[in-house]
């Protein structure tokens, strides 16, 4: 290769990651994975719950020093990394926080304005010197189009629903839904020449997602997305990395592609490994029949070096798949709840008054754009949060089954211990069994929640609510952070289910085949959509 050839490589490539090894205790994340990530590529980053993906992320951003390899990004890349823990200032307003996504270029016109005040008072020489100074910073500005600053603000702020909600809101005020929408606008805004972006969809309904879907189509620089909603990884990405037995495997195109090329090659290593176990049952056999006898025993030895210096295939150890059975409590009445002229919201009403009647065996799916009130109705409906006005009436020998969408406290029990102290009358084997059936391995088992990835301390949950005897369930966006075995075998629980369940998603593809019913929230709110 000539040098020529070698500087448009390295030009090319803007973060290098060679022999990454990685593990928390006895638990290998990475085994030396090594790639090179090149400008404008768009890549879905893939793997079952607890592969390691977003401890991925939080090495290549230097959030978490690996054990071994080195990462190195090319001069001058600007990373932007969708991180939902980010604190956002107490005091600001949604437009401050936008706008500090141009804090440098707003530094710089201070700098400049600064310049225009010393021009009296130097000499001509200084004088020189600042207005070239002050025409490479207006050059900048000019490049970034920081006098059409709030153009581009309210052009994405429209396309993530930030406008409904009011610019000049304060952002303490806001939901979890919302504030992730805020740092996804910031962070497009600032236009990085890599994105990185862990399950945005996740606080994102439908019409969002489907703005932030044409717009990552159209995104020239390059992006890393985490996503387990496939038909929106689809649309979006070209290239497939996939965090498989802590290795990262590179696929051209998207993920139907990359599931049809790795089953593929898992069927070829099993029909080698089939032939090579074959092989080594033969030769053991042999040589076990002829070692001792003179006249063979050469032939033995020979054969006995071939298997010494066998490269032997080993089989990917199989991850458990998740199996959600709900256990079942006696037929509930006729009625599961009424609401009459029921107002919800904290101080200002988020709905007119609602009626609305759930009645035993309807699977209702609600819906419409985030910070509406799709949980407040629910906590409403509960009663763990009072109403602004109306009525709710419960039916009778309600078992009720609520998985609430976020849980904020950090969890500092090991995974039995959680269980455990929901189901005192479980033997440890039993509980042990049931966090199994869920898909957890005996390393999770035994681990801290707080340590666990999302979409593992989501099937700890579900281990709590599968476990219980309920007739009504109550489920806030349950495939959040699931991998798309679990969500696909939670979807099969669902429409097994013998009892009402009232759930939250943002997933069409994922609730058109349990519901009997939509409702749209979108058609009760006082806001604007």
């Amino acid at each position: 290769m000539t040098s020529k050839h070698r500087m448009k490589g390295k030009y090319m490539s803007i973060l290098t990651v060679k022999n990454l090894s990685h593990g928390f205790g006895d638990r290998a994340i990475f085994n030396a994975v090594s790639f090179r990530l090149l400008k404008g590529e768009h890549i879905g980053l893939i793997g079952a719950n607890g592969e390691g993906k977003s401890t991925f992320m939080n090495i290549i951003t230097h959030k978490l020093e690996p054990d071994d390899g080195s990462i190195e990004w090319s001069k001058r890349v600007r990373v932007g990394y969708l991180d939902q823990h980010t604190a956002l200032e107490k005091g600001s307003t949604i437009k401050d926080v936008l706008e500090s996504a141009f804090k440098y270029l707003f530094d710089l016109e201070a700098e400049m304005n600064d310049m225009y005040m010393r021009m009296g008072d130097v000499s001509q020489e200084e004088l020189d010197t600042l207005m070239e100074e002050v025409g490479t910073i207006q050059d900048i500005l000019d490049h970034n189009d920081f006098y059409i600053i709030d153009s581009k603000v309210n052009d994405i702020a429209k396309g993530l629903g930030l406008l409904e909600i009011g610019l000049e809101k304060p952002v303490e005020s806001l939901s979890g839904g919302q504030r992730t929408k805020i740092l996804l606008a910031k962070l497009l805004l600032e236009k990085p020449d890599i994105l990185l972006l862990d399950e945005p969809t996740n606080y994102l309904d439908e019409v969002h997602i489907d703005w932030l879907r044409k717009y990552l189509q159209d995104y020239e620089n390059a992006f890393i997305l985490i996503s387990h909603d496939i038909p929106f990884l689809n649309s979006v990405v070209n290239l497939i990395y996939h965090m498989h037995n802590q290795e990262l495997g590179r696929y051209v195109g998207d993920y139907d592609n990359f599931m049809r090329i790795f089953e593929a090659k898992q069927k070829q290593i099993e029909s080698a490994y089939r032939q090579q176990q074959q092989e080594i049952s033969d030769l053991e056999d042999f040589v076990a029949r002829n070692k001792a006898r003179v006249a063979t025993r050469n032939m033995a030895m020979s054969r006995q070096k071939k298997l010494n210096k066998m490269d032997r295939i080993e089989l990917s150890k199989e991850k458990p798949k998740p199996e959600f059975n709900f256990k079942t409590a006696r037929t509930s009445g006729k009625l599961i709840f009424e609401v009459k002229d029921l107002v919800i919201g904290y101080e200002d009403a988020l709905c007119r008054p609602l009626n609305l009647r759930l009645e035993r065996n309807q699977k209702v799916a609600i819906t419409g754009a985030n910070g509406l009130g799709k949980t407040t109705l629910l906590r409403s409906v509960l009663g763990e949060i009072p109403s602004l006005s109306g009525t709710v009436e419960l039916g009778e020998f309600l078992y009720t089954g609520y998985f609430e969408q976020e849980i904020k406290d950090a969890n500092y029990k090991t995974c039995i211990e959680e269980v455990w102290e929901s189901f005192p009358a479980f033997t440890q084997y039993e509980v042990r069994a049931a966090l199994a059936k869920c898909g957890l391995t005996n390393q999770h088992i035994e681990s801290k929640i707080v340590v666990l990835s999302g979409g593992e301390q989501a099937k700890v949950r579900l281990c709590k609510l599968i476990n219980k005897e309920t007739n009504f369930l109550i489920l806030d966006e349950p495939t959040n952070h699931l991998d798309v075995d679990a969500k696909a075998e939670l979807k099969r629980a669902l429409q097994a289910y013998k009892g009402t369940i009232l759930l939250i998603s943002h997933e069409p593809e994922f609730y058109n085949d349990i519901v009997t019913e939509i409702w749209n929230l979108e058609k009760w709110t006082t806001k604007i959509v």
